[in-house]
């Protein structure tokens, strides 16, 4: 009778370090079989696939050879974004269809798009990084800091050594050109924004400097800081204002105060004059001569008064002769302006009075023209607030945009500088370091890989029979398995005989050289 031996080993008791020994030394055929055959059915297998062969460039980035601190670069994009963007460049069919055409490599037959696209798909870029640039730098220090990436790879697989190693070649040479192709576009096109900014700037400035000159022209006098000058000529003019008016006041009193005496001698000189009948000439020509006696004795004959007198006289005299010879009414020998002058005092007094009214017609010009200059300097007082606020709006956009003028000069001077730095390839530059070598080996497949993966699989698959095997096995092979089978304690047993197997140089036996023999397969007959 044969009962389930590991099948009841697992479910009743625990499995020992010795059972898995005995396992594998059962087992150890069925695993080893497919592990040694898997290795030469992957090496089999890799011989079904095209060789493919991959050549590999090597270019060295180098750094800014004027130092930074003297002319910043205008390409501050990471090296990595860079490297990135010259193999899209370099991959796109505007180049690549020139060099296919150029170089010959178009095989015949095959479609120029097939040909764009079976490149794409094999040529690879690998950057060669390493933590040395990263030694004696500050990284607290501002500014551009050392690239991470010393390098980059240029890889590409073809079926032939000699094409792989060719478009390598090619396409390292195209991203070497595009490199400093892309480096002097970005530098002039920041020369050219920057000269299109500045000539714009330069023409607001220019019309800021035109409206402020307009602005200064038509506010003159109303500026900010003419206000403590307007108010000092306010005050001057209204002091100007206050005399003149003092002035035309006493101007205007005198010329009343004189045309008042003038009033008065005209009327007494009239009187005299009316009375034109020789008694009464008589009895005026007696008064005069009294009062010349009376004068005489007390001035002089060059005293005013007595010359006066002496011609009144004189032409009272005249008078009587005239009445007494003219036989004219009497009233034609009446003085008037006509037949005769005004006396000296009454022209005098005239002259006066003339002479006020002139005073008065300037000082009252003169009163209107302070009264208008007063007008106009108050209006600016008044006015200077907002011309204050207008000015300072004008001149702070005219200092901001000079400001913004000198900083684009100062930038579009410095970017000058880095477009010759490019031009002269004086900035961050990729150098073939190694240029792309004939393959001596397939890079693909992997032979290796490819016994290494049957070696894997043979192991797996050795292993997974082994352990099916173990699960199908029904023997009873120890006493643990025969207890766990009958559930019954055992009362006696008898050893194994086995034979006995050579000892090996080191005078130890091969664990999987020890078998029972045929007779023993089965441990116990119920």
């Amino acid at each position: 009778m044969r009962a389930s031996g590991t099948g009841i080993e697992m479910e009743n008791r625990e499995l020992t370090i010795d059972d898995y020994l005995a396992m594998l030394r059962r087992r150890l055929k069925v695993i080893l079989i497919p592990a040694l055959l898997a290795p030469i059915g992957g090496i089999a297998v890799s011989f079904l696939f095209s060789a493919k062969y991959t050549s590999e460039s090597l270019v060295m980035v180098e750094g800014q050879k004027v130092p930074a601190g003297i002319v910043q670069p205008v390409v501050t994009t990471d090296l990595t974004e860079r490297i990135a963007s010259l193999q899209q460049q370099v991959l796109s069919e505007s180049l690549l269809r020139p060099m296919l055409e150029r170089t010959g490599l178009l095989k015949s037959g095959q479609n120029l798009d097939d040909a764009i696209e079976a490149i794409r798909a094999n040529m690879a870029v690998e950057e060669v990084e390493t933590d040395l640039t990263g030694i004696g730098t500050d990284k607290k220090k501002s500014g551009p800091q050392p690239s991470p990436v010393p390098g980059f790879n240029v890889k590409y697989t073809a079926g032939n050594p000699r094409e792989a190693q060719q478009i390598c070649n090619e396409l390292t040479s195209l991203m070497l050109e595009e490199n400093l192709k892309s480096r002097e576009d970005v530098a002039r096109g920041t020369t050219d924004f920057l000269q299109k900014q500045l000539e714009d700037t330069k023409h607001n400035l220019d019309d800021l400097d035109s409206k402020l000159a307009e602005f200064k022209k038509q506010y003159m006098g109303q500026l900010p800081g003419d206000e403590d000058n307007n108010l000092k000529i306010l005050m001057g003019l209204n002091s100007q204002l206050d005399a003149n008016t003092q002035t035309l006041n006493r101007a205007q009193q005198d010329k009343s105060y004189t045309e008042s005496l003038l009033a008065q001698q005209i009327a007494a000189w009239r009187a005299s004059q009316s009375a034109n009948n020789p008694q009464t000439l008589q009895q005026q020509l007696s008064q005069l001569q009294t009062q010349l006696i009376d004068l005489q004795a007390r001035y002089t004959a060059d005293h005013p008064d007595v010359i006066k007198t002496l011609a009144d006289i004189a032409q009272i005299k005249k008078k009587l002769a005239e009445i007494n010879t003219a036989t004219n009414d009497a009233t034609s020998a009446t003085p008037t302006k006509e037949s005769g002058s005004d006396p000296p005092e009454i022209r005098q007094l005239r002259l006066q009075v003339h002479q006020y009214e002139d005073l008065i017609g300037q000082a009252s010009r003169d009163q209107k023209k302070l009264q208008d200059e007063i007008a106009v300097y108050q209006g600016r007082v008044a006015l200077s607030p907002a011309i204050e606020e207008q000015y300072k709006q004008l001149a702070r956009d005219y200092d901001n945009t000079q400001k913004v003028y000198q900083d684009l000069l100062a930038d579009k001077s410095k970017s000058d500088i880095a477009l010759r730095m490019e031009q002269q390839q004086q900035g961050e530059q990729m150098r073939l370091l190694n240029p792309a070598s004939v393959p001596d080996a397939p890079s693909f497949p992997n032979r290796l890989f490819f016994a290494g993966g049957g070696l894997g699989a043979g192991l797996a698959l050795g292993a997974t029979l082994a352990i099916w095997l173990e699960f199908r096995d029904k023997s009873i092979r120890t006493q643990g398995d025969a207890e766990a089978a009958l559930d019954l304690p055992m009362l006696v047993s008898m050893p194994w005989v086995v034979e006995t197997v050579p000892a090996n140089g080191n005078g130890k036996s091969h664990f999987w050289k020890r078998k029972p023999p045929e007779h023993m397969k089965e441990a116990a007959r119920l």
